[in-house]
């Protein structure tokens, strides 16, 4: 079967397998994002290996499990957050303040080839399950490069960010960035 024909993820003949982020899935997740972003919005192997280790993430990828190979296909850098707060671009996933918690939804990215197969929505929705076991009751995100209808259909809505230090970090995505916000 071709990865270009339009079938769910759930129905494709690969051995595909959601699982979260390692460490060690850096150089593919930086590969997919080289192939998916800009040079603007590539973030550093550094802050992604930081990210990647720190306890409060939740990211997890699509892997394609062939032989003792494993090739991961797609990625939702993901973590635990508080209310309002925005990771500024190439930023750390700081920890969230103990109270309320927002799952941050901040880095997502399918390999063109596996485009319009529902493994966006796939990946989305995983993490909304993991929020919701955790009582979590909020996602938030910053859309960029016109991604904010995607993000309306997912449900999320466009939020005002009133905190000076948060609009400031919401601008170092450029212009047309908006900062998104969910009630799970």
């Amino acid at each position: 079967m071709s990865l270009n024909a339009a079938m769910p993820f759930s129905q494709l003949a690969l051995p595909l397998t959601v699982r979260p982020l390692r460490p060690d899935d850096v150089e593919h997740l930086l590969h997919i994002q080289t192939i998916c972003y800009g040079a603007e919005f590539l973030e550093s192997k550094a802050i992604f290996a930081q990210r990647l280790a720190c306890r409060h993430h939740c990211s997890i990828g699509v892997a394609y499990a062939h032989q003792a190979q494993t090739s991961l296909l797609a990625y939702l850098a993901a973590y635990w957050s508080s209310p309002g707060k925005i990771t500024p671009l190439n930023g750390p996933f700081t920890p969230p303040v103990v109270g309320e918690q927002v799952l941050y939804l901040h880095d997502m990215s399918v390999l063109p080839e596996l485009a319009g197969q529902g493994i966006a929505s796939h990946l989305v929705q995983h993490v909304f399950q993991q929020a919701r076991e955790r009582g979590v009751r909020q996602a938030a995100l910053v859309s960029v490069q016109g991604s904010q209808a995607y993000w309306e259909r997912q449900g999320f809505s466009v939020t005002n960010v009133n905190d000076a230090q948060q609009f400031k970090h919401l601008q170092s995505y450029g212009e047309g960035a908006c900062y998104m916000s969910l009630q799970l």
